[in-house]
């Protein structure tokens, strides 16, 4: 290559030009003649050389003159197009509705078109290509037409012009005096220049603060009407601790006229103004209000109260507000402290009362208990009275029936003997429910076969049964439970007697369940039913169902007495019926583990076969002793009967002899009672067989009885039990 082409077209032509002239000249020169011993040949063929080199490059340079002058064209072309999108981007430019301002990637000036920065002359005179952007807005920051908030200086202002530039694109205002706005566009372009665009946004702030202004004044004209309705009186403070606003009840509470003359007036001389109208109360006083007003902290809500000059109680309620302003509320409370005061003094009166009613309720109590006991007490005394002559009674009318030979005096003595059995069972009934309500009856929970005590009911009420044309069905069980078993069978006798009266026609049926860990025991019949209403009524005591729904007779004690026993126990009861549909009585009573059971008592003996026996019979009533006599003669023993211990004693001394049984009564009178006497007899004469006989049925003789091995009678006397006494009498010869 003859030229560089890295050269521009002009540089090149002249090298070419240079080199064709140099080429010229050398050609000349050889042609002329050298030394006299030079060859012709050898310069012909130089010349030749030269000639054919001078016309390639001759072509070379019109071939690079070409180029030149197309290179020129192209030039001159580039020329024109550049000057032509200059021209064009000048008038863009200044086409846009704004400033603009054009930086390049290393943050120098690049153009800006006629309005960039109008509105600041100052800074407008010294902007210039290649300026710096930090002196831009440094420009900017000191122009005397850049308008800063009272907590603004020029250099905060720059910081944070500079802290947005780091952003790819920004937008914010900037006010200018005269209360002009311009809004300022920065956008990052592809290469990392930047482009600004300043927009004259004085119209639309005006606008919008107008708007602004209006639905501020709405908004207060609002608040206002809304504060004058509300019952409380409020007052506003602004974060300078100025008043702001306040409402007509507020004025009406604090009776203060507040005029406009008080708008913006202080909190203490506000509190200073009202310091004539309220009484503060303890715990709260102006200064500390004051404080409270002034703390710099966060402050927490505060509630009291004050009273007025004329007695009216105001709550007063303040709080604090985001701005840091607070307001305060006052509501009158003065209704409400008068009726809590007069509630407190209503309270303090009824305690008074209930203090004195109390007083009164445990006398009462005291009195209620005490009759309670003595009812108790007479119960069982006059029970003790009544199952004396009752068990003469029994015992004259079985002496009868044993003697009489005429079949009509034999049924008429029956009959009797069955009227003075439901005495008895009356008297009985009473008695179970003054222990059970007296909470004296002891309960002797053990392990109970059902399949004795099913037995026994089977056996007793059958014939019961039978007699009303029912069918009584008792369906064994061999489960074990835990209960009393004197009081269990009780329950079930009562729940099947009575199922028995109020059956007509079909029949009865007892059985037993299991339901997990418990027995199910139930007494159902086919009976007419009890009504719901009814349901919890035939509980309680001497309330039965009138004759013409039941068909029954009877004081009504059967289910009391059940119900009693079954809360004693715990064992839940239940009932489900309906009319025409008969009854369904259950209870639920633990299953035992596999512990041994009792052992039952045999049943009564029969009418002894033996006769000349010796009785010693200790009795103090002489009705019984007649009776008892009568009786045990009646079937051909001997009696020896005295009415105290001290005279037994001394009869048997006296004869010498040994009786063959002993029927001690247990109340003797002052002396030695049945179980002492039963004592100091078996001391002198072995054991004997023996019966204590009383109408005290107390946990304590029975536990006296057992722990001498000995039966307990109970009065009145049942005939199959001195029968079993005389057998036992006999079996002990």
């Amino acid at each position: 290559m003859l030229t560089d082409p890295s050269d521009p077209p002009e540089v090149q032509n002249v090298k070419l030009r240079a080199i064709a002239d140099a080429l010229i000249r050398r050609v000349e020169r050889g042609a002329e003649p050298h030394g006299a011993g030079g060859d012709a040949y050898a310069q012909f063929e130089r010349a030749s050389l030269l000639e054919e080199q001078v016309r390639q490059r001759t072509t070379d340079l019109e071939r690079t003159l070409e180029l030149l002058h197309e290179a020129n064209a192209s030039l001159a072309a580039a020329n024109a197009e550049a000057e032509l999108a200059q021209s064009n981007l000048s008038e863009a430019i200044e086409t846009v509705d704004g400033g603009f301002a054009l930086f390049d990637a290393r943050d120098r000036l690049v153009r800006t078109n006629s309005r960039f920065c109008a509105g600041l002359p100052d800074v407008v005179s010294r902007l210039h290509p290649g300026l710096a952007f930090a002196r831009y807005v440094d420009l900017v920051s000191m122009s005397a037409h850049l308008s800063l908030d009272v907590t603004e200086t020029r250099g905060s202002w720059a910081r944070t012009r500079l802290g947005r530039h780091a952003d790819d694109r920004t937008s914010f205002n900037v006010r200018l005096r005269g209360d002009r706005w311009l809004q300022v566009s920065e956008h990052r372009t592809a290469s990392g220049g930047t482009v600004i665009l300043q927009t004259d946004v004085t119209g639309l702030m005006r606008l919008e603060r107008e708007e602004r202004d209006r639905l501020k004044d709405a908004q207060a004209r609002m608040v206002r009407a809304t504060l004058d309705h509300l019952n409380q009186g409020v007052c506003i403070f602004d974060g300078g601790g100025r008043l702001v606003g306040w409402n007509r009840q507020m004025e009406m509470l604090l009776r203060l006229p507040i005029g406009r003359d008080v708008l913006g007036m202080g909190f203490p001389a506000l509190l200073a103004r009202l310091s004539g109208t309220l009484v503060y109360p303890r715990g709260a006083s102006r200064r500390e209000l004051e404080a409270w007003a002034a703390s710099g902290g966060a402050r927490p809500a505060l509630a009291f109260e004050v009273t007025r000059r004329d007695g009216a109680v105001l709550a007063v309620h303040a709080e604090e507000m985001p701005d840091r302003g607070f307001v305060i509320s006052f509501t009158d409370v003065t209704a409400e402290r008068a009726a809590a005061r007069a509630l407190r003094e209503m309270n303090e009166t009824l305690e008074r009362r209930v203090d004195e009613r109390t007083v009164e309720l445990g006398a009462a109590l005291s009195e209620a208990r005490r009759a309670n006991a003595s009812k108790t007490r007479f119960v069982a005394a006059a029970s003790h009275d009544l199952l004396q002559p009752l068990s003469a009674a029994k015992l004259f009318v079985s002496s009868l029936e044993d003697r009489a030979g005429d079949p009509v005096a034999r049924d008429v003595a029956a009959k009797a003997t069955s009227a003075l059995l439901s005495v008895e069972g009356i008297i009985d009934a009473l008695l179970d429910i003054s222990r059970l309500d007296s909470g004296a009856a002891t309960l002797d929970v053990r392990t109970v076969p059902l399949r004795a005590i099913l037995a026994s009911l089977r056996t007793e009420l059958t014939p019961m049964a039978d007699a009303r044309g029912l069918r009584l069905r008792v369906v064994d069980s061999a489960l074990a439970v835990r209960s009393d078993p004197v009081f269990l069978r009780r329950i079930l006798q009562n729940l099947v007697t009575n199922a028995i009266k109020y059956t007509h026609s079909g029949g009865v049926v007892v059985g037993v369940r299991r339901r997990g860990g418990a027995a199910r025991l139930c007494v159902h019949d086919s009976g007419p039913g009890i009504a719901p209403t009814d349901q919890s009524a035939i509980f309680q005591e001497f309330r039965r169902l009138s004759p013409s729904r039941s068909g029954a007779n009877g004081l009504g004690l059967g289910l009391a007495i059940v119900e009693r026993a079954c809360q004693s126990l715990g064992h839940p009861l239940g009932l489900r019926s309906a009319p025409g549909r008969g009854s369904l009585f259950h209870l639920e009573v633990e299953i035992a583990s596999h512990e041994a059971a009792a052992p039952e008592r045999s049943g009564p003996a029969a009418v002894p076969r033996a006769t000349g026996l010796v009785i010693l019979l200790v009795e103090n009533d002489p009705g019984v002793a007649r009776a008892l006599t009568l009786m045990i003669e009646g079937w051909g023993q001997q009696v020896i009967h005295v009415e105290s211990g001290e005279d037994a004693l001394a009869i048997l001394e006296e004869i010498g002899i040994a009786p063959d049984g002993c029927l001690l009564d247990q109340q003797l009178g002052a002396g030695m009672d049945g179980v002492t006497l039963l004592g100091c007899l078996r001391e002198r004469h072995g054991a004997l067989p023996a019966r204590i006989v009383s109408a005290d049925r107390t946990p304590e003789l029975a536990a006296r009885c057992a722990a001498l091995g000995v039966e307990l009678i109970p009065k009145p006397l049942d005939r199959a039990r001195l029968d079993a006494f005389l057998a036992d009498c006999q079996s002990a010869i």
